[in-house]
C-alpha cells in the first residue's frame, strides 16, 4: 500500500519523517501554484503525480490535509487521513473565513504571512523548536501567501467519504471545535505529527489494521 504524503503550509516532508507507519510513504512536493488559482485548481494538478493504477491512500497534515480533501474527491483513494486539518471549510476558524470573504490576503505583502519564531512556537505548541525554526526559515514567502489565500476562500462543504481526522485537544491554529474527529489526541498540538510521531504513527496502523488495508 503507498500512503502519498502532503505536507502542511510552508512546510515539507521532513515533518513525516519520525513516522512509523506500516506502508510506503510517497510524499509530493509542493509544485508553484498559479496566480489566482483555487485550492480545488491546485489539488487537481497535483494529483497527476499520484499513480492511480494501484491502490493508494492520502495523507496530509493542516494545509495538506486541506489540499488531500479536494485530491480525494477527484482520484478516489482508499482512505484519505488529515492531522490537524479540517475536511470542510466550516472546521476553520470564521476569523480566517472572515478573511477570505473581505480578500484580505491579497492586501498584505508575502513577506506579511512569515510568522516570527517566538509567536509560531507559541501557535504551533511545538517542543521541536528547531525544526519548526528550519521550516520556517525555509518557506517560501509567495507560497505562503498564495495557500492562506486559498484556504480562507475554500468554499468545500462536505468531508469526501472514508476520511479519517486526527485532531489534538490544544490545536491553536485549527481548534477541533466543529467536527468531532476519528481520533483525539488529548493535549496534541498543531505540531503534533512530530512532536506525538510515535502516537500518530500507532493510531494510522490501528486504521490500516482494523480496516485490513495492505
Amino acid at each position: 500500500m503507498k500512503i502519498y504524503t502532503i505536507s502542511g503550509l510552508g512546510a515539507d516532508q521532513r515533518v513525516f519523517e519520525s513516522l512509523k507507519v506500516n506502508a510506503e510513504l510517497r510524499p509530493l512536493d509542493w509544485i508553484e501554484p498559479l496566480r489566482n488559482e483555487s485550492l480545488g485548481e491546485y489539488a487537481s494538478r497535483l494529483s497527476e503525480m499520484v499513480d492511480p493504477s494501484q491502490a493508494f491512500g492520502l495523507l496530509g497534515v493542516s494545509f495538506g490535509g486541506m489540499v488531500a480533501v479536494e485530491m480525494a474527491e477527484m482520484i478516489k483513494p482508499q482512505f484519505t487521513i488529515i492531522i490537524s486539518s479540517a475536511a470542510a471549510n466550516s472546521e476553520l476558524p470564521l476569523l480566517y473565513r472572515w478573511a477570505g470573504k473581505l480578500r484580505l490576503p491579497r492586501l498584505l505583502p508575502a513577506r506579511a504571512f512569515i510568522i516570527p519564531r517566538p509567536f509560531a512556537n507559541f501557535l504551533f505548541g511545538a517542543k521541536n523548536k528547531d525544526l519548526l525554526a528550519s521550516i520556517l526559515h525555509d518557506t517560501n514567502p509567495a507560497f505562503a501567501k498564495w495557500a492562506i489565500g486559498a484556504l480562507t476562500a475554500w468554499s468545500r462543504n462536505k468531508a469526501p467519504q472514508h476520511t479519517i481526522r486526527i485532531h489534538g485537544t490544544h490545536d491553536r491554529i485549527i481548534p477541533n471545535r466543529k467536527a468531532p474527529p476519528t481520533s483525539l489526541v488529548q493535549g496534541g498540538t498543531h505540531f503534533m505529527i512530530v512532536d506525538r510521531a510515535e502516537e500518530i504513527s500507532t493510531l494510522i496502523n490501528n486504521y490500516l489494521t482494523n480496516s485490513k488495508i495492505s
